[in-house]
């Protein structure tokens, strides 16, 4: 009982230092999944997938394996130091494992190139960066207002143009990527 009545505080340095491991390793762990899944199905490299019964499994489940050990870790534990660090890391590759296939929690059985998996990963990688590098609400002052003004105006231009050209690069390169998911190994 008496672990649940401890608490521990973190300094702004020590948040900052975590929420940036988590956002590193959250961005390249999205990355090293798309590279592989797409060399995979390619057949560039061995079929590294796991399969139970003939069944594939997909590496949200190990992301959701990690990210519910994390919990039980945290709400059992009283992680300080490098334990919290290590815990940084894993809830970065258990995101990013479980949110590369948000598209399959929407349409099970849907292409692994779902659009709503890559729109989940940005949306994660900018509330990381932004709990990353921003400065905090109470130390901003009116030139960081201007700036998150101009930085809202610019993101929504930009994110207009983003959608544009995912259009394009589907109706370009999507056939190709359904032809080689479709051919890959089970």
């Amino acid at each position: 009982m008496s672990v649940l009545n401890e608490t521990v505080t973190l300094d702004s340095a020590e948040k900052t230092h975590l929420a940036r491991i988590v956002f590193f390793v959250f961005l390249l762990t999205f990355m090293l999944a798309r590279i592989l899944v797409f060399l995979i199905m390619s057949r560039r490299i061995p079929d590294l997938y796991l399969h139970l019964g003939g069944s594939h499994i997909h590496h949200l489940n190990y992301g959701i394996f990690l990210l519910a050990g994390l919990g039980g870790f945290f709400l059992f534990g009283k992680p300080e130091g490098r334990s919290l660090q290590a815990a940084a890391v894993v809830y970065g590759l258990g995101m990013a494992l479980t949110f590369d296939e948000f598209g399959m929690w929407i349409r099970l059985g849907g292409s692994y190139w779902q659009r709503a998996s890559v729109d989940a990963v940005g949306v994660l990688a900018a509330l990381f960066g932004l709990i990353a590098y921003a400065p905090s609400i109470e130390k901003f002052r009116p030139r960081h207002w201007w700036s998150a003004v101009i930085l809202a105006a610019v993101v929504v231009v930009f994110s207009v143009l983003f959608v544009e050209s995912f259009r394009y690069t589907h109706r370009i390169i999507g056939p190709r990527l359904y032809e080689i998911e479709f051919g890959s190994p089970p």
